[in-house]
């Protein structure tokens, strides 16, 4: 069994920043990509980032400059370090852990952006 649990949403204006992080615990394997989703209402979730255990990343497009994802492997925790935030950033940020064909879900952090 997997658990994700994410922490640092919330309030900010436009133009600030929010770090945002995911603990996984239980069987976590070595090899496994770790990353965040968002959803608004009434749309898809959609990719923000991923890291891979290798190191490999990747970004939305509407994201690449601003945000950064990054992984302590030794503490099964990813980071979303997230700048320059615009209003159409607002959006429920799940963590994903993707392993053994199998994928996990955080239970969603609110972030809002204020114009």
């Amino acid at each position: 069994q997997v658990h994700l649990v994410e922490s640092g949403g919330g309030l900010v204006q436009a133009g600030g920043s929010l770090r945002l992080s995911c603990e996984a615990s239980g069987s976590i394997f070595s090899i496994n990509v770790m990353g965040w989703y968002r959803q608004t209402p009434g749309k898809q979730r959609e990719l923000v980032a991923y890291d891979t255990s290798g190191g490999d990343t990747t970004y939305a497009d509407s994201v690449k400059g601003r945000f950064t994802i990054s992984r302590d492997n030794a503490k099964n925790t990813v980071y979303l370090q997230m700048n320059s935030l615009k209003p159409e950033d607002t959006a429920v940020y799940y963590c994903n852990l993707y392993q053994g064909l199998s994928a996990y879900w955080g239970q969603g952090t609110q972030v809002t952006v204020s114009s």
